[in-house]
């Protein structure tokens, strides 16, 4: 089947977590002038890569959850220690908040303690983290009026890999800039 460049739509896939560019003619999709596979329009573009992206973090989360209790550092420690680089969107003596760097909304900042202290999930909450559990939501507050979300945004904690927590210490996920759908998952 001939198809020449001024018959195709170009569109972005997700495959296997990642996105690539394809061609697609009617029903069919090519990569750089090649079928690679046919598919119906049934979904969207969106629900294949909904669909994979929630593959992928279910597996993250239970890949996690495995060395869940290990004392070992993660990779919120590391952007703590600036070991590897985050865009940081704000920062205190208890509270550190960047951009996550798989964002689900326009506005997607994870908030984080600084120190864990046994704090990797909200389950493990006693009455020794009332003070730092206050202090992650006001600094939701206060990343959401930085990030000119204020009027309209929504805060989650994912507890367990039935939640898709993926990283075994307490995180806020600040979402925003977009309408949120209910209920979410």
């Amino acid at each position: 089947m001939a198809v020449t460049s001024s018959s195709m739509l170009l569109r972005n896939f997700c495959t296997a977590g990642r996105i690539v560019q394809s061609v697609r003619v009617n029903s069919r999709i090519f990569s750089t002038g090649e079928l690679i596979r046919v598919l119906p329009r049934i979904g969207s573009p969106r629900s294949i890569c909904s669909t994979l992206a929630a593959h992928n973090e279910e597996a993250a989360a239970k890949a996690a959850a495995a060395v869940a209790d290990t004392g070992a550092p993660t990779i919120f420690d590391k952007i703590i220690a600036k070991e590897i680089p985050s865009d940081i969107v704000y920062e205190d003596e208890n509270v550190l908040a960047f951009r996550d760097i798989n964002p689900q909304a326009p506005v997607h900042v994870l908030v984080i303690p600084k120190s864990r202290d046994g704090l990797t999930m909200l389950r493990k909450a006693e009455p020794k983290h009332v003070e730092v559990l206050g202090q992650l939501l006001h600094a939701s507050k206060i990343v959401a009026e930085k990030e000119g979300i204020l009027g309209s945004f929504r805060v989650v904690i994912n507890n367990g890999a039935e939640a898709c927590q993926s990283v075994y210490h307490l995180h806020l996920h600040v979402l925003g800039g977009r309408q949120m759908k209910w209920p979410p998952g």
